[in-house]
């Protein structure tokens, strides 16, 4: 093998020469000067030491050890195409691998049928989702773990990076069916101050905007459960351990059943923004671009109010 020394070119001439009949005519199909064209096919009969045509007066006809070698020949073109159409989809980000980092509100809410969406279009970018908090989010985003960010707006994004408007949502309190804040048809966060609290663990949004509220409050939080996740965080409200804020599309998803109420928070703090955010454009892979396109188009949730602009 390591002796073989051919190019592309001699192999289409010797396709050309198998479709034609003629040194001659596939030489002027290759554009190729008829003499370079048949010391070409020389030069592969002398490195595979075997005559792959027959030369005769009214043209060339395959050997067949020439006929055999043929469905290789083609078969190498064949897989040259590919290689050169997988390496066209990348370059035009209809192929490759996305990796994403996003906060779990986010992450249940909103991706699945946006990236769904975008499956549909693209069908053959993979997504690498991370779930996180949203403070995670922008330390992948620093560290290059990742190629797009989902996080909530209230975490000023990496300096440098671009930020996008992507989606908005809502709080809702949710509590146990026959609790007394149930039969509500809206709280404000002083009416929740007495209770204890089921919330996410330290260190995400939620919990650190849930925090704020009780200090501005002037009240102590009285958390009697942290998790790690929503299911986790809605088994304890259900067991009765205590009331939680839970994004509205969460509870919708995650607390539907009669054994759970949602309340409506009035106050504005309840409403969040959230961003997709990525590093300098220039530096975006043509299939990650294609992923922040479709995720900033994506349609409004039903509730959304006006975002940010685009920057």
């Amino acid at each position: 093998m390591s002796s073989l020394r051919f190019d592309l070119t001699s192999v289409r001439l010797f396709i050309a020469t198998v479709e034609h009949g003629s040194i001659t005519r596939a030489a002027e199909q290759q554009c190729v000067a008829v003499t370079a064209a048949s010391r070409r096919i020389a030069d592969l009969e002398a490195q595979f030491g075997l005559a792959l045509f027959d030369r005769r007066p009214h043209g060339m006809v395959l050997t067949p050890a020439g006929r055999s070698l043929l469905t290789h020949a083609r078969g190498l073109m064949q897989a040259v195409e590919r290689m050169h159409s997988e390496a066209a989809a990348f370059a035009h980000g209809d192929k490759g691998t996305v990796r994403v980092a996003a906060c779990t509100s986010a992450a249940l809410q909103f991706l699945p049928e946006d990236l769904m969406r975008h499956r549909d279009a693209h069908p053959y970018v993979d997504i690498d989702l991370h779930e996180m908090s949203s403070l995670d989010v922008v330390k992948a985003l620093v560290q290059g773990t990742v190629d797009i960010g989902i996080h909530e707006e209230s975490l000023a994004p990496p300096p440098g990076f671009v930020v996008h408007a992507y989606r908005h949502d809502r709080l809702v309190l949710v509590v146990p069916a026959g609790h007394a804040l149930a039969k509500r048809a809206e709280v404000d966060f002083a009416a929740l101050l007495p209770y204890e609290f089921v919330a996410l663990a330290e260190g995400t949004a939620l919990a650190a905007l849930i925090e704020r509220e009780a200090a501005q409050h002037g009240a102590p939080l009285r958390l009697r459960v942290r998790t790690r996740s929503f299911d986790t965080m809605l088994s304890m409200i259900r067991a009765g351990m205590g009331v939680g804020l839970v994004p509205s599309g969460v509870a919708e998803r995650i607390a539907a059943d009669a054994e759970f109420a949602h309340v409506p928070v009035r106050e504005a703090w309840a409403a969040r923004r959230f961003v997709v955010c990525h590093g300098p454009a220039q530096d975006l892979p043509r299939s990650a671009a294609a992923l922040v396109q479709s995720l900033v188009q994506a349609p409004p949730a039903p509730d959304a109010k006006p975002g940010l602009p685009k920057q």
